[in-house]
């Protein structure tokens, strides 16, 4: 690209006559999955980009539309066709292979939508989560530059290895073969000339944005310098407006939460019952996040410490807590590293198996198998990192370096930098 072509010709009273093309605001489309762990560590980016003269418009469907124009984006709504829990559905999170369609599915609907979405009104730029799989071809076909955000660890060089036993475990599967055919027509109709594991795993992207610490990408180092790590990029407690006050006796507060799809299942469901029984006497006063398919009266009587919601907003109460009981999600690992807040892992799949390790690894909490696991000894677990002030000082360390990666601000400033020089 030519050094005269990196700025465009404007015409505005009391503007210059050139402004920079990295100076000028942007039309940038955020694409995203309805699901509050991939949503979340976006929210703050957006708002961000909104602060410094951009104009976000946000793919997303109405159950997130109120969070989304918090950040002053611009909802632009599709209709999911992810398990709707108000209709009594359920995620299948055991099921490798369904949730991998279930993602498929959703972008085979949505694309159409976005498409005639966004037909009038084309973005300078696209962002998207990497489990958005609709965005790199609306990027393609608009001929915009993309940069992918991540909200868990990037694909390594390694990533064949890695997946040759899964792969091997699935290979004459007949929905998995179904599901790999699907897919590829899916790429191939949306002209990607890319395979599955192309896509997925690295894609066509001008830059990679990843929300993160270093700390937790292994092999960071050797990613080079389309990759950025920013560390989390962490909401605002006041996405969540539901009050909660913190107990007036005291005690300290143990959050129990385990995202937003799994308090469905029946095995996790199990464990809130159990620890119920396990913290009905003791010093905690404990927040347990329940979901919508268990009620509190489905517990019997509970002593006034045990207090039981719905979904629970964890950044208020993390704001307060002295121990985190999680799933290891990656949104709730760096929420609760950035509020200093111990972690009791207790993995359930996908990226949180990683997650628990390295939590273990990076002594900021305790790993525990979610197989068979009781409430007994989980409260062992509790007072066990409760007690560690070894744990206290590498959370604190850890908390100070994930503040000097940048957040949004960095976030940001990479994806500032791509439109010049990105489609060169």
């Amino acid at each position: 690209m030519a050094e005269e072509e990196l700025s465009v010709s404007v015409s505005r009273p009391g503007l210059p006559e050139e402004i920079p093309e990295n100076a000028r605001p942007l039309h940038i489309a955020m694409f995203n999955i309805p699901a509050d762990g991939h949503v979340n560590p976006n929210l703050a980016l957006c708002a961000e980009l909104v602060k410094r003269g951009h104009r976000v418009s946000f793919s997303i469907d109405e159950g997130h539309a109120e969070a989304v124009r918090a950040t002053g984006a611009e909802p632009v709504l599709y209709k999911t066709t992810f398990p709707d829990a108000g209709r009594g559905e359920r995620f299948p999170i055991t099921d490798v292979i369904a949730m991998s369609s279930l993602f498929l599915r959703e972008a085979v609907a949505v694309l159409p939508q976005q498409l005639a979405a966004f037909e009038d009104d084309r973005p300078d730029l696209v962002l998207y989560d990497y489990a958005a799989l609709s965005a790199q071809i609306l990027a393609k076909r608009w001929g915009v530059p993309a940069v992918r955000l991540s909200p868990t660890r990037v694909s390594s060089n390694t990533y064949e290895r890695d997946l040759a036993p899964f792969y091997a475990s699935v290979a004459d599967d007949p929905a998995w073969l179904a599901y790999r055919e699907e897919f590829q027509h899916f790429l191939d109709e949306g002209g990607m000339d890319l395979t599955i594991e192309e896509f997925l795993y690295v894609g066509r992207a001008d830059h990679y944005v990843v929300t993160i610490p270093r700390a937790f990408q292994a092999d960071a180092d050797e990613l080079g310098d389309a990759y950025t790590f920013v560390g989390p990029v962490v909401r605002g407690q006041e996405v969540h407006r539901a009050p909660w006050q913190p107990p007036a006796d005291g005690r300290p507060v143990l959050l129990i939460a385990f995202g937003s799809i799994a308090p469905e299942v029946p095995e996790v469901q199990r464990v809130f019952f159990e620890c119920a029984e396990a913290f009905a006497e003791g010093p905690w006063h404990v927040v347990m996040s329940i979901g919508r398919h268990l009620d509190p009266a489905d517990f019997g009587p509970l002593p006034p410490h045990l207090e039981l919601i719905p979904e629970a907003p964890q950044l208020q109460v993390l704001a307060e807590a002295a121990v985190f009981i999680t799933h290891a999600g990656m949104g709730s690992t760096l929420e609760a590293i950035q509020y200093g807040v111990p972690m009791v892992a207790v993995p359930m799949g996908f990226d949180q198996m990683e997650n628990a390790r390295v939590i273990d690894g990076l002594g900021i909490g305790v790993r525990t198998p979610f197989e068979g696991i009781t409430g007994e000894e989980l409260r062992e677990a509790v007072e066990r990192v409760s007690a560690d002030p070894e744990v206290a000082r590498r959370l604190a360390e850890l908390r100070a370096e994930i503040l000097a990666e940048g957040g949004a601000r960095a976030a940001a400033d990479a994806i500032e930098g791509v439109p010049r020089h990105a489609r060169a």
